[in-house]
């Protein structure tokens, strides 16, 4: 019997979140401080640091380079209030254990710090959300464990199969691609390979608009290993473009529902390689885009990721 796919495809404008913090003792409170912090011991006895927020189905959220859990702060205080929001901080970065070599960033052991905090937290499965690198660790999560994935989340990280097939064939992306290579190239002390700039916490948290947030990500880039985020490059990003680039893999296809966001300014991953997705899934894909929204979507347009997440989950909750 053949399946039977739905794709929704929304385009809408980006806006800033609107909602205020929720309160504690009658004042307000960021969710930095309001969250339960633990650690979940993946393979080679990897600890992983998470923090939570809420109680319900287990929502767990991965960042991507160069970021760490907080980056989940709008998604997290919106779910709360139905779910139990897991946001981690991978391999490498802020209070997460930071191994050595480029072999301990393979995916297959970025897949398993995630099952790790799974069954840490004594569950069977999740909803898989990630974003960047944390989007192709959820992709992997959800291609390679399905009977952990109640639903997946991406945001800006096209499926696999259409990043590689862009890396071969669109001159854009190759382009944009050049980053990656430089990051594959060099090494975290030269002074011109964090585009153009040195790695220091202060340069890989100028992305962050909001003043008080950039605080605290330069609190958690000064924890983190810079030669490891890094590692990620080295050991998971196709080290060639064009037509030496690899052909795409025979992946299992995705057997859970998928909603993708993709901010249509993303300088690094370009929207082209969104064409086909529902191609690699066996169930409904919504797909909304975000003009005026660059890479970091779920900052760039804080209130309609978070309001469309909860909708979208809400709808599907158990």
């Amino acid at each position: 019997m053949s399946i039977l796919k739905a794709v929704a495809v929304l385009t809408v404008c980006a806006c800033v979140p609107t909602g205020a913090p929720s309160t504690v003792n009658g004042q307000q409170a960021d969710v930095f401080d309001r969250v339960t912090h633990g650690y979940a011991v993946s393979d080679g006895g990897v600890k992983i640091h998470y923090a939570s927020l809420g109680k319900g189905p287990l929502v767990i959220m991965i960042h991507g380079f160069p970021d760490f859990w907080y980056t989940w702060r709008h998604a997290m205080e919106a779910l709360s209030g139905q779910f139990q929001v897991v946001a981690i901080d991978q391999r490498g970065y802020n209070l997460s254990d930071k191994p050595k070599g480029a072999e301990s960033y393979d995916m297959r052991l970025l897949v398993g710090d995630v099952a790790a905090v799974i069954r840490h937290l004594g569950r069977d499965k999740a909803t898989i959300v990630g974003h960047d690198w944390g989007g192709m660790v959820a992709w992997q999560f959800a291609i390679n464990l399905p009977q952990m994935t109640e639903n997946l989340v991406v945001l800006n990280l096209p499926h696999p199969n259409g990043l590689l097939r862009e890396l071969r064939s669109n001159p854009e992306q190759i382009k944009n691609s050049e980053y990656a290579r430089t990051f594959q190239r060099q090494t975290p002390g030269d002074p011109t390979v964090f585009f153009g700039q040195p790695m220091t916490a202060q340069t890989l948290a100028s992305w962050v608009r909001d003043p008080a947030a950039r605080k605290r990500y330069v609190e958690a880039f000064e924890r983190s290993d810079f030669e490891a985020m890094l590692n990620y490059y080295k050991r998971n990003y196709p080290a060639a473009a064009g037509a030496d680039a690899p052909t795409p893999p025979e992946l299992a296809k995705v057997k859970a529902p998928v909603l993708m966001f993709h901010g249509l300014d993303d300088r690094a991953l370009h929207r082209d390689a969104l064409a086909g997705t529902w191609n690699w899934l066996e169930k409904d894909l919504t797909l909304v885009t975000v003009p005026g929204a660059g890479h970091f979507v779920q900052q760039d347009a804080a209130d309609l990721v978070t309001s469309t997440m909860r909708w979208w989950l809400s709808m599907r909750a158990r």
